[in-house]
């Protein structure tokens, strides 16, 4: 008897001590939510940008009032072709593209690419000044290539990866219609790279998402909360131009120890590097450290959803007790989904974007306290999956109690761009 007492007291231990983080990891892959539960994004006007079709990731250029985003182009090639899906069929492999759209007019142009002509499996992109034109900018972006050093056919290179993802650095003169490819950039350390924060047009941070490419390492990543295997890894360039992608290339591990670290962003300053785990369903607030190439968290706050590419929101009518500068993140409803419909080209995904600001205190200062919300949803009626979620202000009437700003939403295998206004 006394023995059953004891492997009673045992059980409730466990079950007390496992309890919330298993809860918490079901909270965040959307087992208990239903498409149904988000609703139809509660009967908002929503427009949706044509020809821009698997945009992954978003980035505002202010000085040019234009959104920067890489676009695969096609409806069917990613779900064939697309290693940060797992999906390995290289028949999917295309030629994507670079796109600018006006936010005002909510309409995509193309860039016509200079010196490049593929193939081009697009993913995180980001931005930097040209510090010698202030009309121009330097345009990374993450290209998820074959291998060609693998042969599915040969048991004996197995082990050889299937991709040979790299990163490509273009020039864009603003407002030209055209984007120059000047090279690619390619490292061993970059194995599985996702996004990019860009430092300059010769330095830059990359997210390795994963430290396994497929498989069931792969998969115990995406599942176990201590498999914090995965990097950061800051890359320096001596030359901007190469015709080859290894000449000039110098990295090194900027951070790690972290669960799918997945989005970069901008913050509030140059000192405020963001970054996300998408399946952990965290954001951090990073410190570079420019002396040794290394990054350190100074800040992490938890969403009750996977999450993805973060931004920044500048609240141009911000007072002291209403100010709505924060952070904007997209992710998933059910991302328990995902793996099952990674390679459906017709199903529906649910999204969910978050918005987290600091709260006022009663003196009007900084609280130091923080306010989560939940700014938008969809049932997978308007968009699938929500990779990118950025903010741009809309002047306020002055008849109107409260701040608005037009939301736009991207996914990784989104049909398009979508943006709606919201209350803020």
């Amino acid at each position: 008897m006394g023995g059953s007492y004891i492997n009673l007291a045992i059980i409730a231990i466990l079950v007390a001590t496992l309890y919330r983080p298993v809860y918490r990891e079901l909270t965040i892959l959307g087992v208990f939510r239903t498409a149904s539960s988000a609703g139809n994004s509660q009967e908002r006007q929503i427009r949706t940008i044509e020809d821009t079709v698997h945009c992954e990731d978003l980035h505002y250029y202010q000085a040019a009032d234009q959104i920067f985003t890489a676009c695969e182009d096609s409806e069917l090639s990613r779900f064939k072709w697309f290693p940060p899906l797992t999906n390995f069929d290289t028949e999917g492999e295309r030629t994507g593209s670079i796109h600018v759209i006006d936010p005002k007019t909510l309409t995509s142009s193309r860039l016509t690419f200079e010196n490049f002509s593929g193939p081009f499996v697009t993913h995180g992109i980001d931005l930097a000044e040209d510090p010698e034109r202030s009309d121009a900018v330097y345009i990374f972006a993450v290209n998820h290539l074959t291998n060609p050093e693998y042969d599915r056919e040969d048991p004996h290179r197995r082990d050889v990866p299937k991709a040979r993802s790299q990163m490509e650095l273009f020039h864009h003169v603003l407002n030209s219609g055209t984007v120059r490819h000047l090279r690619s950039i390619r490292h061993p350390l970059v194995t599985t790279p996702n996004d990019i924060y860009a430092e300059s047009p010769r330095s830059f941070y990359v997210t390795n998402d994963h430290h396994h490419r497929d498989g069931y390492k792969r998969l115990a990543e995406d599942l176990l909360p201590v498999a914090r295997w995965s990097n950061v890894i800051h890359v320096r360039l001596d030359r901007l131009a190469s015709t080859t992608a290894e000449t000039g290339v110098d990295a090194v591990v900027a951070a790690e120890g972290f669960r799918n670290p997945n989005g970069l962003g901008h913050g509030q300053s140059r000192n405020e590097v963001l970054l996300t785990s998408a399946i952990g369903a965290t954001l951090y607030h990073a410190r570079p450290n420019h002396h040794n190439r290394t990054l350190s968290i100074v800040e992490e706050f938890t969403f009750d959803s996977t999450i993805d590419n973060p931004s920044y929101y500048q609240d141009p009518y911000r007072t002291p007790s209403d100010d709505a500068s924060g952070y904007v993140l997209g992710g998933l409803l059910r991302a328990v989904d995902n793996g099952e419909l990674r390679n459906q080209p017709e199903a529906k995904e649910g999204i969910m974007v978050w918005h987290l600001r600091q709260k006022p205190s009663a003196s009007n200062d900084s609280s130091g306290e923080w306010e989560k919300r939940l700014l938008f949803e969809d049932d997978g009626t308007h968009i699938r999956t929500a990779s990118t979620a950025l903010l741009l202000p809309i002047e306020p009437a002055a008849s109107e109690e409260k701040k608005k700003a037009r939301l736009f939403v991207t996914g990784f295998v989104s049909q398009g761009v979508i943006a709606v206004e919201v209350s803020l």
